[in-house]
């Protein structure tokens, strides 16, 4: 008991640590939470005169470093270790060709400064550990707000399958091939049918549940009953590929 009262307590230090040094050193440029309605707004109508960001919010780098970096399927730990490891090499190295974040939110921005002898890089491990929990941080704390959601959730508990969350778009091209090349057929539709509970979302009319957030649609969000997100798998797939990242996600191969 003991021994898990200092592991509890040290990694609440961790976090601590890595969310001052974030506050001190990254925060005057990497503002904190902002909604992802607020931000599509920003960027798509506004061009960024609205909100005026000097560089990406800390979800959106939460969310583009987990999509965009390593295998979302394989362990937690060593994807861990890939994004905290482009963190590293990007704030000591920082060039045009590493940006991540979607092309019209990159309009708006100018590569960064190197970091080199402004973070070290003990703090800079740290800052990627808060960085990179930060976006299941906030789903926990937006969750409760989702009360029509729960009906989905007990749902998943009471037939044992997992929920899977499409956020989706008017003006989305690609939600509309997905729909009629892939989700349409029978194989894939007989699969979701039998191990998954299905949530479409349409993102321009109402906010994602749990605290989810996305950069661009079609994104796929597969949770748990407890409403863990198991992964986050962006885009277009083919039928073969799609059955593949289902089966992927059933038999727990993301741990």
């Amino acid at each position: 008991m003991r021994v898990f009262l200092l592991v509890t307590f040290f990694s609440m230090l961790l976090q601590a640590n890595g969310e001052t040094i974030y506050k001190n050193k990254c925060s005057s440029c990497h503002k904190p939470y902002i909604s992802m309605e607020k931000l599509k707004e920003n960027f798509i109508k506004f061009n960024n005169t609205k909100l005026k960001l000097k560089a990406p919010t800390l979800n959106q780098l939460s969310h583009r470093l987990k999509i965009m970096i390593g295998d979302g399927f394989e362990d937690k730990d060593v994807h861990e270790f890939e994004v905290k490891e482009f963190i590293k090499d990007y704030a000591y190295n920082p060039t045009e060709d590493k940006k991540l974040c979607h092309k019209k939110v990159l309009e708006a921005f100018k590569t960064m400064h190197s970091m080199k002898g402004k973070i070290t890089e003990a703090e800079l491990s740290e800052v990627s550990k808060y960085i990179y929990d930060y976006e299941e941080l906030v789903r926990k704390k937006h969750a409760s707000k989702d009360e029509w959601f729960e009906v989905f959730v007990t749902k998943a508990k009471k037939e044992k399958k997992y929920i899977l969350v499409e956020a989706e778009a008017d003006d989305c091209y690609y939600c509309k091939k997905m729909k009629k090349e892939t989700l349409s057929t029978k194989e894939v539709k007989e699969y979701l049918e039998k191990n998954f509970i299905v949530v479409p979302i349409n993102v321009s009319k109402k906010e994602l549940p749990a605290g989810l957030s996305y950069s661009f649609t079609p994104t796929f969000f597969f949770l748990d009953s407890d409403k863990k997100v198991i992964n986050t798998v962006p885009g277009f797939w083919d039928k073969k590929e799609f059955l593949e990242i289902l089966q992927s996600v059933k038999k727990g191969d993301k741990k």
